[in-house]
């Protein structure tokens, strides 16, 4: 046969902004920058970004376009994180996505008991072992804030946790600077040497200033450090539109963006090169509830925007879906709200995406809502995989082959490419009475099923000398 079409690699995208656009908001963001600036007291930083050029008055720090042109040129448009082996887990560049679970809630709820709860160090190792054991999570976060320890040490325990039960890279936010060092010689320990940890870092730090446009001493030591030891940091503001930032879309990403990028020109001009990720958390008010959707569509919106504008920047951005305001896994709320975010995120080309498995905008952690979202994801993969258009699908000679009247159940072509077809763990495709005779599960059910068979998943373990080692260093903690 002739050649009719030969495959394209596209993948179905989504495209929010217009490249005018897209350069609006950026010349916005420069004027930000260099006319209203960021606060900054820590010294050391204002001595650094002084030296590059930035106007330093008093607290005030003044950053010109040229500085953050630089810096942005300075930055690596792509990097990886690895497993706790070495090997490589996420490729961070492009419009690729890589999913992760969410950080610091501060409850729980049991998937046993439906209790909501204080989420504790225990539960930490729960939602570590799911996030290993579920494919399409690449990476995760440490999901809770320890209730059952001191609240001086409760965010090395629960890293402690994940290092020990989860193999995926994961991202952790500190209290301190000596919750970050404690952190990350655990993870060098466990890769045998600093360079072996900068080669397929293991974790990423978040640096959130906070909105409008400052930064505390110590996010400014965690982003000294970061850039010091090779570890990747992600600047991630959170913005209300109408309370922390305008109420307008086009002016919250402005400010998300100048917060972002002002992080970033301090760690390129403390470290040229050091690995950083763009990004922003940006939603409404909600002014019936004043609460931080993390359900709205607003959310999701200005998700794909921002992505938009880090590709431009061709840096690897951060962003945010698989989370919901609704209270329970099972609550329609919460399936289309993350399916919503899941599908927007991918389609924008977020590079890591995260808060999988949040609730209650972001007060509870649900393993059921984590593993009802790997099936979301499933679902969002497939979708991403696009349609390839060559000879083989299609399948011109078949359908003459087969001709009028015919059927395609027996033929080679179909052996090839029936599977193909996505087929759920945990969607329910059967006719009515099928379903009655094979016990007439609702989907809460087999949710809840799924969820308690994943949780027995166990990690392959570090070694125990590594173990003892880390034993050791936390007897240093208290």
């Amino acid at each position: 046969m002739t050649t009719i079409y030969s495959e394209l690699p596209t993948r179905p995208s989504l495209k929010v902004l217009s490249r005018d656009q897209i350069e609006q908001i950026h010349l916005a963001t420069l004027v930000v920058l260099e006319r209203t600036g960021v606060q900054i007291t820590h010294p050391g930083a204002r001595e650094i970004l002084g030296g590059a050029g930035a106007n330093v008055d008093g607290n005030r720090v003044r950053i010109s376009s040229h500085i953050v042109e630089e810096s942005l040129n300075k930055a690596p448009s792509h990097f990886i994180l690895g497993m706790r082996n070495g090997e490589p887990a996420v490729l961070l560049e492009g419009r690729r996505s890589w999913y992760g679970a969410g950080l610091d809630c501060m409850e729980y709820l049991d998937p046993r008991t439906d209790v909501r709860r204080p989420f504790t160090s225990e539960d930490c190792r729960v939602t570590a072992m799911i996030t290993n054991a579920l494919p399409n999570y690449s990476w995760g976060m440490t999901l809770g804030l320890a209730a059952d320890v001191s609240v001086d040490i409760a965010d090395r325990i629960i890293a402690k946790q994940t290092l020990t039960y989860c193999e995926k890279p994961f991202v952790v936010c500190c209290n301190n600077i000596d919750s970050l060092r404690a952190i990350y010689d655990m993870a060098v320990l466990i890769a045998g040497s600093p360079e072996g940890f900068r080669q397929a870092p293991t974790i990423a730090h978040l640096s959130s200033p906070v909105s409008p446009l400052t930064y505390y001493d110590d996010t400014v030591e965690k982003i000294l450090f970061c850039a010091q030891k090779g570890i990747p940091q992600i600047f991630y503001p959170g913005l209300q539109a109408g309370g922390t930032s305008p109420a307008t879309f086009a002016g919250t990403l402005v400010q998300a963006s100048a917060e972002s990028l002002s992080g970033l020109v301090l760690a390129q001009f403390a470290e040229p090169g050091a690995p950083v990720i763009y990004g922003a958390l940006t939603t409404i008010m909600d002014m019936s509830t004043a609460i931080f959707s993390y359900g709205a569509p607003e959310m999701n919106l200005m998700t794909a925007a921002l992505a938009q504008i880090a590709q431009h920047y061709n840096l690897p951005f951060f962003g945010t879906a698989g989370c919901s305001d609704a209270k329970f896994p099972d609550d329609p709320q919460a399936a289309v709200e993350a399916t919503f975010s899941c599908l927007s995120s991918a389609l924008s080309g977020a590079n890591m995406v995260h808060d999988f498995g949040l609730l209650d905008h972001a007060a509870v952690v649900s393993p059921i809502y984590l593993v009802l979202i790997n099936e979301i994801l499933d679902m969002v993969n497939q979708y991403m995989r696009g349609i390839p258009v060559n000879d083989e699908t299609l399948a011109v000679d078949l359908i003459d082959r087969i001709g009028p009247g015919g059927h395609f159940l027996e033929a080679e072509h179909t052996l090839r490419h029936f599977r193909d077809v996505w087929y759920s763990q945990l969607f329910d495709r059967k006719n009515y009475n099928d379903w009655l005779k094979q016990g007439a599960k609702q989907f809460r059910e087999r949710l809840r099923e799924q969820t308690l068979k994943v949780m027995d998943a166990e990690s392959e373990p570090l070694p125990a000398d590594i173990l003892e080692e880390m034993e050791q260093m936390a007897k240093h903690w208290a």
